[in-house]
């Protein structure tokens, strides 16, 4: 078996051990899926500090233990959930300038809070988001699975519609594989996994629930998925970690993600009205 085969099915045994798993802890809700999006906020904001700073100092073992709190905080006061995380990102930010005000080196200290924090909030924002989704008193379950159905279905037909059809570069500087053909039918898999989730699984799901979230989500998450492609090429690593073997890091599983749940949340806020 040749390499390339071997990486194929370590990435397919990573996928179906840790799925079900994933899948059942979100299905469990409450300290289950606050633990598992907590661990997953607190690994995304330690990758992104290793690939900016190449190691973990005093100040990233805080900024990760503030991330791994955040999807705890819907527990608490799902209404207020917002307002506490804000607090508690002036905190962190505060913490942040003064550790490097003290520790240095001085010429590098703007540039390293900035690090900090910002790898913080890319980290942490859209995990808490999902958290208080899956708090949602009716239907908690089926906006978290909305979420991921943009998500991985975009994901998957992408790969299919640019491996077979894919002629027009989409972004090359920052992703040389990605082209408008997987672009566009990335947000045909978006739309229709709505559409299949809302006849399968979730009735709760309008026609423009699906039509709009699925175009939504078929925009943002290729987005996401760039963004953390660029982080990368600007710093030269080839994968954000190495926690999922076969993957990556988890944010190179759920750059995407990142992005997409927080649009979840503010469509289900404003939009559908159902949260406080």
């Amino acid at each position: 078996m040749n390499d390339k085969n071997k990486n194929l099915v370590i990435r397919i045994v990573s996928a179906v051990t840790l799925l079900p798993l994933v899948l059942l802890l979100l299905f469990l809700g409450g300290v289950w899926s606050a633990g598992l999006l907590g661990v997953a906020a607190a690994a995304c904001v330690g990758e992104y500090y290793l690939i900016v700073q190449k190691r973990l100092t005093v100040a990233a073992w805080v900024g990760m233990a503030f991330a791994f709190v955040l999807p705890f905080l819907p527990l608490r006061d799902a209404a207020r959930t917002g307002e506490t995380a804000f607090w508690l990102t002036i905190v962190f930010a505060f913490f942040a300038w003064i550790y490097h005000l003290f520790k240095g080196p001085l010429a590098e200290a703007p540039t390293r809070t900035a690090h900090l924090v910002n790898g913080f909030l890319y980290g942490s924002v859209g995990l808490t988001a999902l958290s208080a989704l899956r708090l949602l008193p009716d239907h908690g379950l089926a906006w978290v699975i909305c979420a991921l159905t943009i998500t991985w279905a975009n994901d998957t037909a992408a790969y299919f519609f640019g491996r077979f059809l894919g002629k027009h570069k989409l972004y090359p500087e920052v992703s040389p594989n990605k082209t408008w053909e997987g672009f566009f039918g990335g947000m045909l898999g978006s739309v229709g996994g709505m559409f299949i989730a809302k006849a399968g699984f979730f009735p709760v799901f309008t026609v423009w629930d699906c039509v709009l979230l699925g175009i939504a989500g078929g925009i943002l998450g290729p987005i996401g998925d760039l963004c953390e492609s660029m982080l990368k090429r600007a710093y030269g690593v080839k994968d954000s970690g190495f926690l999922i073997p076969g993957h990556g890091g988890v944010l190179d599983r759920i750059d995407a993600l990142l992005f997409n749940a927080p649009l979840v949340f503010v469509y289900v806020q404003f939009v559908r009205g159902l949260l406080p």
